[in-house]
């Protein structure tokens, strides 16, 4: 069996430095980074998280700065103990192991979503410096669709007119992401990044407060639908429309920032489409540069709330017809679907 190099050195700076001699670590979880989780436990029974993020390909000062942020505004990230900048090791409150996804259904979910409803609204109190979701990472962003999905993915090559289509939506898509009102953006504001937290289960932590927000290092400053937009039209979970404009509700109602509903729902339908665009495109990226294969199962949803938002709205009937053209189009159905 091959050596794991860094762990070894993960479990000699646990007792060398943080002076555990007897415990156990076993593998936590992996992201879409090259980040990687361990579950250390000490034989007093306490638990916390270990994180690995080799420095020379990640770098864990924003993850620090962006932690520090959250728990300032009263949401429910994963406490600092000590960070070895040089070796990229953490050691980092444990928020569990039960992810939003693995407990969301019909009875549970308006009382879930409401909480997380309320973190994103604390979330848009901090004032601070952020990179800007600005024209430039909105366009980057979506132009993984053309060059992972269409033309790694589905071996699809644009023409010029097609390439101009393209232009014109992703446009249109920035201009309106940078027209929104701008606050706090988590960025991956999802099912999969968001923890249940039972009272009593979490040890070492300040507050046990749901829900537990991880995978937050990447926050900019954007748009104030883009979180909400992550949360409830997820890639991983569907939920039907109506119930979609009730949790809209719940953020206008709960949010001090003042909104015209209609015009907030457009916002929100647009900022939408720009996301799944960019994420299939990521879907893609991860299967073909990065192998993980397992992303690719969730490309149909996130199509799927592609033509949602683009049924909705004349201004993208070209962008629309653009797919029909190119042979996608079959998701909407899945729409349907409700978890």
């Amino acid at each position: 069996m091959q050596s794991d190099i860094r762990l070894d050195a993960i479990k000699q700076w646990i007792k060398s430095d943080l002076g555990f001699k007897n415990f156990t670590i076993k593998t936590a979880s992996a992201d879409a980074s090259f980040r990687r989780y361990f579950r250390l436990r000490l034989e007093n029974g306490d638990s916390f998280i270990i994180m690995d993020a080799p420095p020379e390909k990640e770098d864990c000062k924003p993850f620090v700065r962006i932690a520090r942020l959250l728990e300032s505004a009263g949401v429910h990230a994963p406490h600092i103990y000590e960070f070895n900048e040089a070796q990229g090791f953490m050691r980092l409150a444990d928020l569990g192991s039960i992810a939003y996804l693995d407990k969301l259904n019909s009875i549970n979910a308006d009382a879930l979503y409401s909480d997380a409803i309320k973190a994103i609204v604390q979330m848009q109190t901090i004032e601070a410096e952020l990179p800007a979701y600005d024209e430039a990472l909105l366009q980057f962003e979506m132009s993984l669709f053309k060059d992972w999905f269409l033309e790694r993915h589905l071996n699809i090559h644009l023409n010029d007119s097609q390439c101009a289509v393209l232009k014109k939506t992703f446009k249109y898509l920035s201009d309106a992401a940078l027209a929104q009102k701008q606050a706090f953006v988590h960025r991956d504001y999802h099912s999969r990044n968001l923890m249940i937290i039972e009272s009593g289960a979490v040890k070492n932590n300040i507050g046990v407060n749901n829900p537990g927000v991880i995978d937050f290092q990447d926050a900019v400053k954007g748009s104030v639908c883009y979180d909400l937009v992550s949360l409830i039209k997820d890639c991983y979970i569907a939920w039907p429309r109506d119930q979609l404009l009730h949790w809209i509700g719940t953020y206008l109602e709960m949010s001090p920032l003042a909104f015209q509903r209609e015009e907030f729902i457009k916002s929100f339908d647009l900022m939408g489409l720009q996301r799944h665009i960019k994420v299939a495109g990521i879907f893609c990226r991860l299967n073909y540069r990065d192998g993980k294969s397992n992303y690719l199962d969730d490309i149909p949803q996130t199509l799927a709330y592609i033509f949602d938002a683009i049924d909705r709205y004349e201004e993208l009937s070209e962008f629309k017809d653009l797919l029909l053209s190119l042979g996608i189009g079959a998701e909407k159905k899945l729409l349907d679907k409700i978890q």
